[in-house]
């Protein structure tokens, strides 16, 4: 297999931190990954902003909630600062279609955008 693409692999990294249940327990560890103009449509069909999901994210309900399975992460860069990845997820038996740009920044790769679609069976 050969090397993944340094910038695909950060980016990876980055949203596999965010499925992590201690990362998103903590605003600043979340709030460390978005860029300043992040924006989500989530499964819910609901338009989140950078602030929303924070604040979601650190709630009770969310941390409640239990981990995250991700499946099939791929990964491609289409602009030397800009990669998209594409995966699936599993949550408390909900599943989604997933879709994130990340940007890279002065301070790092940051996640621009998510979309969550989700899916049966």
């Amino acid at each position: 297999m050969p090397d993944r693409d340094p910038a695909v692999e950060a980016a990876v990294q980055g949203e596999l931190r965010l499925l992590d249940p201690e990362v998103r327990a903590s605003p600043e560890l979340v709030g460390a990954l978005l860029h300043p103009e992040f924006h989500e449509f989530g499964a819910s069909g609901r338009h989140w902003d950078r602030a929303s999901i924070i604040a979601a994210l650190a709630g009770p309900t969310d941390q409640e909630a239990g981990p995250i399975a991700a499946s099939g992460m791929e990964g491609v860069r289409l602009a030397p600062d800009v990669v998209h990845l594409t995966f699936d997820t599993e949550h408390n038996g909900r599943r989604a279609h997933r879709s994130s740009l990340w940007r890279r920044t002065q301070s790092g790769w940051l996640l621009y955008f998510h979309q969550a679609t989700p899916f049966a069976g």
